[in-house]
């Protein structure tokens, strides 16, 4: 087997293991004995398990960082902007993970909730050391579109928009059945973001409590 057909192969099954299971709770063994490769290839192509994760990570993030990135710095050359062109800005970026794997922008936001609910504190730090400055822009953002909100109130904000999207797209089959069923709704995975935004955008610009 190739190399690099084997380095894909561990790519592939590890990020699905590490999204439905999270990244504590899934063994190299586990991923080997999906990916159908034995365990010395892990070292070889990765060296750790916290490697392991970060190229997972990386996989996606290296397409959807510089995209949000850039149709963040076009909204920040507005002179007025709203939470929701904030939110909008991720949702072409998000979709292109699709080219990555069928599922992609579910199973990006699915491992990104895994890195918070599992205290990855490295993967928080590989972010932030890769990908800082997008996140300033993305607080630029917020900043300028709410500029009444405090530092703190921002980031609780969108710890709780986190929350919300990483559950609704780890259930996105589910809801998409019943919106079908009960409401005679076709929605395919754009639809789903794009009906979080007004939620999110109007949630995160709140007035802060008194």
């Amino acid at each position: 087997m190739a190399k690099k057909e084997t380095k894909q192969k561990i790519l592939n099954a590890a990020e699905l293991l590490f999204a439905k299971q999270g990244f504590s709770e899934t063994s190299l063994r586990q991923i080997t004995g999906d990916a159908d490769v034995n365990l010395a290839s892990v070292n070889y192509h990765f060296g750790s398990k916290k490697d392991l994760i970060k190229a997972v990570m990386d996989r996606y993030l290296a397409s959807f960082m510089p995209a949000s990135d850039s149709a963040l710095l076009q909204l920040l050359a507005q002179p007025n902007i709203s939470l929701h062109q904030v939110f909008d800005c991720f949702v072409a970026p998000l979709m292109q993970l699709a080219s990555i794997h069928r599922q992609g922008p579910e199973i990006f936001l699915q491992l990104l909730g895994r890195g918070y609910i599992d205290n990855q504190g490295f993967l928080r730090w590989f972010i932030v050391n890769h990908y800082g400055q997008v996140l300033s822009h993305f607080t630029q953002a917020i900043q300028k579109a709410a500029p009444s909100l405090s530092s703190a109130d921002v980031f609780w904000r969108l710890h709780f928009t986190l929350g919300t999207v990483v559950f609704t797209m780890a259930s996105s089959e589910a809801l998409r059945d019943i919106a079908k069923t009960d409401f005679n709704e076709d929605i395919d995975v754009e639809g789903l973001v794009r009906k979080m935004i007004p939620y999110l955008a109007n949630g995160v610009g709140a007035n802060p409590i008194e």
